[in-house]
């Protein structure tokens, strides 16, 4: 039995196979994520400067952001690399839909600032980027237990459900508490 320490580095070591379309996918990709920790931590940071008091569930919008965006590195590696094959099939299509959903979703909680009619589907696919996250984690499991797919994995995913999930409730919650602070910021 190895320690998690070592499968870590051999699984981020696995970046060191990338080809150029890999790095560009992943650069891509973690940088979006990476922009919404960023600037929502960016917003509050302008916002505290300015004299904006912000409940305590808007500062956990970056910080959920934060773990989803060190998660996602991890993970999207292995998917890069020794998962690439088996990815390929049902699940590329789950992370496509939970992708766009989740996309979406945040698109529309922040026009919800504005035009209160967006909270509609910004639940509707904020929910959706949930169930197919899930979908998702059925075949992760699947993998691990049948195929003996590594922990590093598994608990990458662990993280992206934490960061995300804690990333979107403080988000919700702010926005059905008036997204206290904003009109500060936005002045």
């Amino acid at each position: 039995m190895t320690s998690f320490l070592s499968e870590l580095a051999i699984y981020v070591g696995r970046i060191r196979t990338f080809s150029r379309r890999d790095w560009l996918a992943y650069l891509l990709w973690v940088a979006t994520i990476a922009g919404l920790c960023v600037s929502t931590a960016a917003f509050i940071a302008i916002g505290r400067a300015r004299g904006a008091e912000f409940p305590a569930e808007a500062y956990l919008v970056p910080i959920g952001a934060g773990v989803f965006t060190v998660a996602i590195a991890i993970d999207t590696i292995g998917h890069r690399t020794i998962y690439r094959a088996v990815i390929a099939g049902g699940e590329q299509l789950v992370h496509h839909i939970t992708i766009a959903c989740g996309v979406g979703s945040v698109v529309l909680i922040v026009l919800a600032y504005d035009h209160r009619a967006a909270i509609v589907p910004a639940a509707v696919l904020t929910a959706l980027s949930l169930i197919y996250s899930l979908v998702d984690e059925a075949f992760h499991w699947r993998r691990y237990v049948r195929d003996g797919a590594d922990r590093v994995e598994m608990w990458s995913h662990v993280g992206i459900l934490a960061g995300h999930l804690v990333m979107m409730t403080a988000w919700w919650w702010w926005l059905l508490d008036g997204y206290a602070g904003v009109a500060a910021v936005l002045e």
